[in-house]
Formats: C-alpha cells, structure tokens, sequence
C-alpha cells in the first residue's frame, strides 16, 4: 500500500501540517523534529506528489553523506571540511555508514528515494555498488570523495565528479626522499590492492627506484592496521630478511612497523628509516615521530562539499578530478 502523508505524521509523531511545511523546507519547523520527520521518510520511502510538495522547486537543505566506517583515523578530517562548508551555506548533513553491507544500501536507496537530502557526497564508495550507477543516470547530484584518480582516468568510479589527492606524486615523494638519504632496500606494505590509490601509490614509489638501476621494492601484504604492520615485520626479521627502510600506504600500519622494530632493537633511523602515508594525529606522537606523506583530508571533504553546493546552484559539475595535492612531512623516523 501507498505511504501516506498521514501515515509519515502519526510516526513522526506530529501533524501533517508539520510533515508539509518539513517537505516545503519552511522555516517554522524546529530542526530536531525536521529531521526526525525526514528520517520517517527516508524509513518508509514516502513519496509526496508534486500536487502536495514542488519538489522540483524545493530544497531540503540537507546533504547526504555515505562513508564505508567511522574507523580511518582521517575519516574525521573528511567529515569536519565537509561539515565547515555545508553549515557555512545553512545547509545540514545526514551521515550514512556501510556498517551493515547491504542492509545498509537498503536504507540508504530508501534514503534517496524519499528525497531526504538535495546531493550526494561518497567517500571512498565500495566498487561495486549498485545505487551508484542508477543515481549518475538519474541525474542526482553525486560527488565522490578520494575515488583514488590521480587525474590520469585511473579512479574507482569514473564517470562521477571526484576529489582525489595525487597519491602517485606523494608515493614518489617518499622514495626520493628515501633515495637521497642512501636508503636502497625498501620494504612496502600497499593498502588494498582493488583501489585506485593503492595502485597509484605503489607505481609512484616504484619508479624512482628502478630509474636509479635499484631493484624493485619488496612488497608484504598485511593487514592495513597497527597490528598488521607489527605482524609483517616481524615475520620479516625472523626470516633474516635484509632491507633499510619501510614505506606503508597508511600511518596505523607504519606504527606497527615501529613497534616490532622497537622490539627487535632495531634502531629508527640509523638501521631502518620508516615512512607511512596519512599524517593523522598519531603520526607526530609515534616513538620516533614518524615521517609521511601528508594526506588532505579536511581540505578534500571541503572541496567536495563546495563542487557539490556549486552544482545544486546551478553550475556544471567540473569534467575532471580536482586533485588536492600531498606533502612529505619529514620527522625523526626518516629525517
């Protein structure tokens, strides 16, 4: 049976002169009992009529966000840009995560469907997913956020309008840095090898190493966590395995590179210089302070948060990735 205004009303647990003036976007309705009203009908996918709401006409003012976890230390970064720009324009943001797999793309397609918010931000969206190809078609606004595209049409979703970062050019970074201080024999432990970034950062930090005549760097796969990164190399030392630096694609693995160095008594820098990917909080209170390359976050959540107000405005969505660029921030685990 067809959801009814009524029916939004009696569980919302207000009038439906609330629920309309809510899908108007009126101001006489206090944000907490707007927002409750537009979870009820996102939940049960209510669809008013044109007749009852000129939904063609109106805005919600409110953006929805889809992330994978809250649990990447950067995740935060992202959020707060996002949340600087969207508040600065008297806009709201309804968060969504993936926690759930596809109970949770239940909800969210009833989410979009029930035009609960005006655009749409992904960040780090799993490929595939299958809402994603039905929004490009239908028009609805959609910014990816960190699609892994270093501008050169190599992301995880092309065809989307994104904010990347240029992870290639970071990777490169660190390996000439490591390069120039006599480091030859470089351990990898890459992300997860389906994403844009991961191939990027792995054929950035290649090159230098191979155009300089060294053999190419030794890759271990590992878990992407602070545990991971302490497993892998200790497996390392106890097969004698001989190299003079590390370079993780993420900060919380490269901490636990440290911590099985540490104990191994294997000395950071003189022995083995240690360099991660991220730059989160963690990074500058690490034993030695790590050196990485610096991931920005903050500054691609609010790049993507204003591609994405520009498009609601009335302006095209921009043909390429706009790339925000890294930086080698260098600390005592390298220097």
């Amino acid at each position: 049976m067809r959801v009814t205004i009524a029916d939004v009303a009696r569980r919302a647990r207000v009038s439906k002169a609330t629920v309309s003036r809510v899908l108007n976007n009126r101001g006489e309705v206090d944000a907490g009992t707007a927002v409750r009203v537009r979870e009820v009908i996102a939940a049960t996918g209510y669809t008013p009529s044109a007749g009852a709401v000129g939904l063609a006409r109106g805005r919600t003012q409110t953006v929805g966000v889809l992330v994978p976890h809250l649990t990447c230390p950067w995740m935060g970064d992202v959020l707060q840009g996002v949340s600087d720009v969207l508040e600065a324009h008297g806009y709201g943001l309804l968060l969504h995560t993936m926690n759930r797999g596809a109970d949770s793309v239940t909800r969210f397609t009833r989410h979009v469907s029930g035009n609960a918010f005006d655009g749409l931000l992904l960040v780090e969206p799993p490929d595939p997913l299958s809402c994603l190809t039905g929004l490009r078609e239908s028009g609805f606004p959609v910014v990816v956020v960190d699609d892994g595209d270093d501008g050169d049409g190599d992301g995880d979703h092309p065809g989307f309008p994104s904010v990347a970062t240029s992870n290639r050019a970071g990777a490169t970074a660190a390996a000439t840095h490591l390069l120039a201080t006599g480091r030859t024999r470089p351990v990898v432990i890459p992300g997860p090898a389906a994403l844009g970034r991961t191939r990027a950062r792995t054929e950035g930090f290649r090159t230098p190493f191979t155009a300089a005549g060294h053999p190419t760097p030794h890759h271990v796969e590992a878990d992407p966590t602070r545990a991971g990164g302490r497993a892998a190399i200790t497996a390392l030392l106890a097969e004698n395995h001989e190299f003079d630096s590390v370079f993780t694609h993420n900060d919380l693995t490269a901490a636990g590179v440290l911590d099985a160095l540490h104990e191994a008594h294997v000395d950071v820098p003189t022995q083995v210089a240690v360099i991660g990917f991220d730059d989160i909080d963690l990074a500058a209170h690490t034993q030695p302070p790590l050196t990485t390359v610096r991931r920005p976050s903050r500054e691609m959540g609010e790049a993507a948060a204003t591609i994405l107000l520009a498009n609601l405005a009335g302006a095209p969505f921009p043909t390429t990735p706009e790339i925000i660029p890294t930086e080698l921030i260098v600390r005592a685990s390298a220097p």
